[in-house]
Parts: C-alpha cells; sequence; structure tokens
C-alpha cells in the first residue's frame, strides 16, 4: 500500500508547487502600455511651410493593435481630416509611426461656397515620426518627417522636417 502512495503524493506535491510559485515581474515600459494611449503633443517644423506656426498641438491616439489617429489644433485652417496611420515598436523604448491624412484648396472665390461648393481635394499628407518613449512612460521626444502628394501623387514641396514632445493623457 505505501507503493500506491507514492506516485499519487509525488503528483499532489508538484501541483502544490507549482500553483503556489510567485513570479515577481515589475511593471516596465515594454511589458506595460508601451505608447498605447492618449497623447498631447507640442510639435515645431524646423524648415518647410509649416516652420512659421509657433503654436502646432497633436493629439494622438496609439492603438493597442498597432492603429494610431493624429489631429491638430489646425484641423480646421484649412479644413482638413485626422490623420490615420499605424505604429510599431523598433526598439526598446523606441517606435515608429506613420499616417496620413487628405489636404484641401481653397475655393477660387467666396462665391462657390454659396453655390454649394468648397473646400475641394488637394492631395495628401505622410507623416512618419521616430518616438523614444521616457523610462516612466509618461511623455516622448521624436523627430517627423513631412511630405506632401497632389491628388495623382506628386511631390508639391520638399519634405520637411520637425522635431515634437509629447505627455501621456492620464486620469
Amino acid at each position: 500500500m505505501k507503493r500506491s502512495l507514492l506516485p499519487v503524493l509525488g503528483v499532489m506535491t508538484a501541483l502544490l508547487t507549482s500553483s503556489c510559485t510567485t513570479v515577481i515581474n515589475p511593471k516596465t515600459e515594454t511589458d506595460g502600455e508601451g505608447l498605447t494611449g492618449a497623447w498631447k503633443g507640442k510639435v515645431q517644423f524646423k524648415t518647410g511651410a509649416f516652420a512659421t506656426v509657433k503654436d502646432l498641438d497633436f493629439l494622438y491616439v496609439f492603438n493597442a493593435g498597432g492603429t494610431m489617429m493624429e489631429s491638430s489644433n489646425y484641423d480646421a485652417m484649412p479644413p482638413v481630416t485626422p490623420a490615420y496611420g499605424a505604429w510599431k515598436k523598433t526598439g526598446p523604448r523606441q517606435y515608429e509611426a506613420k499616417y496620413v491624412y487628405y489636404w484641401t484648396k481653397p475655393p477660387a472665390a467666396l462665391d462657390e461656397i454659396t453655390k454649394g461648393g468648397g473646400w475641394s481635394p488637394g492631395g495628401d499628407g505622410v507623416l512618419t515620426q521616430q518616438i523614444t518613449l521616457s523610462e516612466d512612460g509618461s511623455s516622448f521626444d521624436s523627430t517627423i518627417r513631412y511630405e506632401a502628394f497632389d491628388p495623382a501623387g506628386k511631390p508639391t514641396d520638399p519634405a520637411s522636417e520637425a522635431s515634437a514632445k509629447g505627455t501621456r493623457i492620464a486620469l
């Protein structure tokens, strides 16, 4: 009878030991939220048409599945869409995002608006952003490359460069 209990006691001991094991795993940027979440950023272009704009703000949402959305405080001047895109982790605290929006061109004359016309499609803008997340995950520094294209896909201006800083929006 002693022989038949030994295998059972061995299995019970193994199960009990494995169920009581505690793994201490502190939350880090790479294991936690990372870039996922909502952010408010300040952007300053160094070159290009937006270099004279000194108060450009971006709002970002980085979704867990790798998609994102960006909107700026200048989306209404002229009317443009928010930007939609994708992002990925490229290294420890390093990310890349690429997002696209449609820009519009003004009507030739103001009376076109009253006749049912308005701001017609002008092309699209593509922003590629290299992001470095802070160690505590509450802010980031980044560089942005901006390219603008006409409806046929031809560049309208030389690419421009910007720097940006972001802060996580938290409760």
